[in-house]
């Protein structure tokens, strides 16, 4: 059985932590919200990003991230399948890891503080290139929002969901 993460919401979460180096870093999970921990913002913005999804009727993966400062050094993530994590192979098609696909979108706007898709340049190894993801400048930081398993224009929205609820805890 799945956790009951909200309630009437049963999912299966992930979250991933980058090692705090220093006094800094370690504030940067605190950060967003003035004093309200990342993982409620998180938990709220990723409620907002599945509301969005189930009106759009997608489903996919949701991620959304915060790193301090302007270059990012470590972050702290948090992930929420909606509905469903992966395409299973076919004949025709090798499938799609919608979990890589979100994080590659959220490290494509880490390097590049620009929505995902933006083609500011090339994709790099490992990135995919794709619209969905949306970085939005917060008090003391960044915070990313990215989905993926929808069409290009829906994940943006779906996102742009994720980070709108991030934003209002950011104040």
């Amino acid at each position: 059985m799945m956790p009951v993460l909200w309630p009437g919401v049963r999912a299966g979460v992930a979250q991933v932590r980058a090692p705090v180096e220093t006094q800094a870093q370690g504030r940067a999970a605190a950060a967003p919200g003035a004093g309200r921990s990342f993982d409620r913002l998180a938990d709220a913005a990723l409620l907002a990003m599945r509301r969005r999804a189930d009106e759009l009727k997608v489903s996919g993966v949701a991620v959304v991230a915060y790193f301090d400062g302007e270059r990012v050094q470590s972050w702290t993530s948090k992930m929420a399948v909606v509905g469903r994590m992966k395409d299973e192979p076919s004949a025709t098609d090798k499938g799609s890891n919608l979990v890589a696909i979100a994080y590659s979108k959220a490290a494509e706007m880490a390097d590049t503080l620009k929505d995902s898709g933006s083609h500011v340049r090339p994709p790099m190894t490992g990135e995919v290139g794709w619209s969905g993801g949306v970085i939005a400048r917060g008090r003391a930081g960044y915070l990313i929002a990215a989905f993926s398993g929808g069409k290009s224009e829906d994940d943006v929205l779906v996102s742009r969901a994720g980070v709108a609820e991030m934003q209002a805890g950011d104040r």
